[in-house]
């Protein structure tokens, strides 16, 4: 059966509001890295908590079994024994399929002094350059050479610096804290990242024997130890900001009420305070329960009036707007009354479901990073491609609150980031179903249906 025969897609029926309760997974974007850290665990076992189902959990699974590891994951639940790592080469075929796996180079670095990883794959959103990453390991004393899509990084010692980071990037933050957890002294990262998934990950680290200080700030302090001072570790992984944000703006988008269970709400609090400015209610209930030292909270959107209401967003580093909600949030401004402006600071092709929307009678006009969304009353079914993983899911959310049935296509995309997305809408009160061509073949013929262009 030829590939596009097989291709899968869902299929949307689209203006139902959307009522009920939705539980939040385990953060991609900490668990990804988080698994990464702990293979610089050498003696003991590592016990990784609220771990999501998705296709880049498989793929790091698979590097860190390729290095040697052993990983088993049972239930949500990833068990970690490093113990016996036999390579620090991370290969092509693994390393182009995940972004993530750029965290390899601090974590391998710090434990053998050496590593070589082939560049990261991942999403196409725009210019995603390591430049920082390098920067910082080699103020640490790494030497690094690049060639034919490949890093060497190497070390005799790593010594402890003062590294200033141009932007407050994520990865290099994670990769220079990593390969500093075993440097020699005292290291700090000025102007560091400051998001939730990077406390995350100091809380891990320093579980496991490791000295981080100033996480969730702009300087982290951290001061070097040993191999021989790590030992085994269990964590319990925070709920994931963007996929709560997901299903909060589409409960919001198609004028339903819909509740997100378990998240933390300062993570979520840009986000939340723009969902007020566009006429969004926003509840939020205690629920009694901590993840080290931080309140979780049930979050409950519903709209206010008949209609949403116009705001401006622009992106910035955390604690500001996140580029990755920001799909989301103006496929939502699509169907708000006056215009929007949106301004992407982060990354270079944040648009990609722009011209998809056209397709469902959006009104939007794209000038480089920024964005203007005339609000229609409400959108049109259409067959539409989501490009990356957020550009994916702001389609998917645009066909729940749109007339009839569409397709959308980019599953690929889509099952990297969102754990059980399907049963989760369904639960919601979606009609919402995966589908192969074929299956929709076989459909059309038993309905007499003529299908073209297959």
């Amino acid at each position: 059966m030829s590939e596009k025969l097989t291709e899968k897609y869902l299929q949307i029926i689209g203006g139902k509001p959307l009522r009920g309760e939705v539980n939040i997974s385990g953060a991609k974007n900490s668990a990804l890295k988080i698994v990464g850290a702990a293979l610089m665990l050498g003696n003991g076992k590592c016990v990784i908590k609220n771990i999501p189902h998705l296709s880049d959990m498989s793929v790091m699974a698979e590097i860190v079994q390729i290095l040697g590891g052993e990983i088993t994951l049972d239930d949500r639940t990833i068990e970690m024994d490093c113990s016996n790592l036999s390579s620090n080469y991370v290969p092509l075929t693994l390393a182009n399929k995940l972004r993530a796996s750029i965290v390899c180079l601090g974590s391998l670095l710090a434990r053998f002094k050496e590593v070589k990883i082939a560049m990261p794959g991942g999403c196409n959103i725009g210019a995603r350059k390591i430049d920082l990453h390098l920067k910082g390991l080699k103020a640490l004393g790494a030497k690094i050479t690049e060639e034919h899509g490949f890093i060497h990084a190497k070390a005799d010692r790593l010594i402890g610096t003062k590294i200033y980071l141009d932007i407050p990037s994520n990865g290099a933050t994670e990769n220079i804290m990593l390969a500093a957890t075993m440097a020699e002294g005292e290291t700090i990262i000025e102007n560091a990242a400051q998001d939730p998934e990077i406390v995350d990950l100091a809380n891990f680290l320093n579980k496991m024997g490791c000295d981080i200080r100033g996480a969730g700030t702009s300087n982290i302090h951290i001061q070097g130890k040993t191999l021989a001072d790590l030992h085994s570790v269990e964590h319990f992984c925070i709920p994931d900001r963007i996929e709560a944000a997901t299903y909060l703006i589409a409960g919001a988008m198609t004028d339903g009420e819909v509740t997100a269970k378990n998240v933390i709400e300062e993570d979520l609090q840009s986000l939340l305070s723009k969902l007020e400015d566009a006429g969004v209610k926003v509840q939020i209930f205690p629920t009694g329960e901590m993840i080290d030292g931080r309140e979780l909270v049930d979050i409950k959107v519903s709209r206010e009036g008949e209609r949403l209401q116009a705001t401006d967003i622009t992106t910035v580093w955390y604690p500001g707007f996140s580029t990755d909600i920001q799909p989301i949030f103006s496929t939502m401004l699509a169907i708000a009354e006056g215009a929007s402006v949106v301004k992407e600071n982060i990354y270079d092709s944040r648009f990609q479901h722009a011209d998809e929307l056209k397709k469902m009678t959006a009104n939007v006009d794209i000038n480089a990073k920024l964005a203007v969304f005339k609000g229609v009353k409400g959108l049109k079914s259409a067959s539409v491609e989501g490009k990356d993983l957020r550009s994916a899911a702001a389609l998917v959310v645009a066909a729940l609150a749109a007339e009839g049935t569409s397709e959308v296509r980019g599953l690929k995309h889509l099952d990297r980031g969102y754990e059980d997305l399907e049963a989760k809408f369904i639960k919601l009160g979606a009609t919402i179903k995966r589908v192969s061509v074929a299956e929709n073949l076989t459909l059309s013929r038993d309905n007499s249906t003529v299908v073209e262009n297959l």
